[in-house]
């Protein structure tokens, strides 16, 4: 297990309003749409129990998060 391992949806959530992304809208099923106006960058959040580390690497990938910054938050 990796470093991103093991982050529920809600901690997700938690650290990325922290770095400035907010609710956008709902996406198709149980996805949501954050969004970051004041550099204009959207991600795509799974609304799952736990996120999948892969899928937690996809998601700071397109929103522009380091890794580290999102662990240290």
């Amino acid at each position: 297990m990796g470093r991103l391992a093991g982050f529920s949806y809600r901690e997700v959530t938690r650290k990325i309003s922290k770095l400035g992304f907010e609710f956008y809208r709902s996406a198709k099923g149980d996805h949501e749409i954050w969004i970051d106006r004041t550099n204009n960058l959207k991600t795509t959040i799974p609304h799952h129990r736990e996120i999948k580390e892969g899928t937690l690497r996809a998601i700071l990938r397109q929103a522009k998060i380091d890794v580290d910054d999102f662990l240290n938050i």
